[in-house]
């Protein structure tokens, strides 16, 4: 029978407070793990959503008009497409114009896609449906300036909530062939390809890696003869809310750090007050020839349980809340900050069981230092004393 394990089962770990704070701290880590993932999984489906992660435009930097159109069946969308990684290629019309009720009116800009709904339907932000007081159901005219002023009643199908919107960047959905129709062009013209990736590779480096490997696509099959193409990644045409995703991940970092101190402090302080409490047993055992390793095993052993007791704990109560937040959006925002309208939660296994073990090696290292202790423990004077 293992010595240390049979003893440290009948020693009781006392520190009842550091249990308690253990929790807490393991309770903040998940919940700053899963608000981090799930910032970043919302804000980077709402880029998704809004303008693809790559999109596919003309040179001409002004590609919101209808004099710069690209074609939507060019010679290099099947490679693109076969290319890992690619969920889905969508072509989108764009096109600024003026929105006008009895009351109100505002600059806003349109969007068609194939799945854009019946002819002269629309979805309009939530923003754009409280500044106007229109929802679904109403009619809304809009205006469209080019060479002449252009004019087209649409029906409100629906209000969507828009996730990274604000008052000067309110996107109308509507259906690709209506903006084409508009801007006078056939139904292989489009404004922009927009290349939707699959969720993991909507990490900065990877994203970088394919925009430059859907440019090459591009460059290979396009002919001499033909327009070429610029592709531009959701980290250029978003740089803002990627360094934001940044700062929340260093963020997490910082609560990591700080929490597994504050829970590694107070573990050290009651394995501390646990030594004291059995200098003599330590000392019975040293005579009775255990080594210090052997003596501070036990005592790591307790408080080893002691740590996961804790975390187990915190873990419970942390994916409660998770699952309460994710399901009633109970925690709100202001979305002019946060870009969202609610605290985002998202449990990703592998990071919460990454932060746990991160968490438990941590504390377990700090936990040798007052082990220490038992190397100065002298057995003739605590036998004697007893």
């Amino acid at each position: 029978m293992n010595a240390s394990g049979f003893i440290s089962r009948k020693l009781k770990f006392q520190g009842k407070i550091a249990v308690a704070t253990t929790a807490i701290a393991s309770f903040v880590i998940i919940i700053s793990v899963a608000v981090s993932s799930g910032f970043r999984k919302e804000l980077r489906n709402g880029i998704a959503s809004i303008s693809g992660d790559i999109r596919l435009t003309s040179p001409d930097l002004n590609y919101v008009n209808e004099s710069s159109p690209v074609r939507s069946d060019a010679l290099y969308i099947p490679s693109i497409d076969s290319l890992e990684g690619v969920a889905s290629i969508v072509p989108a019309v764009y096109r600024a114009g003026i929105v006008k009720t009895d009351e109100n009116i505002h600059g806003v800009l349109f969007k068609g896609v194939p799945d854009g709904g019946d002819s002269l339907s629309a979805s309009i932000p939530q923003r754009l449906s409280a500044i106007l007081g229109v929802n679904a159901g109403d009619d809304l005219t809009a205006y469209f300036i080019g060479e002449k002023v252009k004019a087209r009643k649409f029906h409100i199908k629906s209000v969507y909530e828009d996730v990274l919107g604000s008052d000067d960047k309110l996107l109308i959905i509507t259906g690709l062939s209506d903006m084409q129709r508009l801007n006078g062009w056939s139904p292989d013209e489009v404004s922009a390809i927009e290349i939707r990736l699959e969720d993991k590779y909507r990490d900065p480096v990877l994203l970088r890696e394919m925009t430059q490997e859907v440019g090459a696509r591009v460059l290979f099959n396009t002919p001499e003869d033909e327009d070429t193409v610029v592709a531009s990644s959701a980290l250029n045409m978003y740089p803002e809310i990627f360094s934001w995703i940044e700062l929340i991940d260093f963020n997490v970092y910082f609560v990591l750090i700080l929490m597994i101190l504050v829970a590694g402090v107070n573990m050290i302080s009651s394995l501390l007050i646990m030594l004291f409490r059995n200098i003599s047993a330590i000392g019975t055992l040293k005579s009775v020839g255990m080594t210090d390793r052997s003596i501070a095993a036990v005592f790591l052993k307790v408080a080893s349980s002691a740590v996961i007791r804790g975390m187990v704990i915190g873990n419970v109560v942390a994916l409660l809340f998770c699952l309460v937040q994710g399901t009633t959006h109970l925690i709100s925002l202001n979305p002019e900050n946060y870009f969202v309208s609610f605290v985002p939660v998202h449990i990703d296994i592998v990071l919460v069981l990454v932060a746990d073990i991160i968490s438990y090696l941590a504390m377990m290292l700090f936990l040798l230092l007052p082990c220490l202790f038992v190397s100065g423990v002298d057995p003739a004077k605590t036998v004697r004393a007893q």
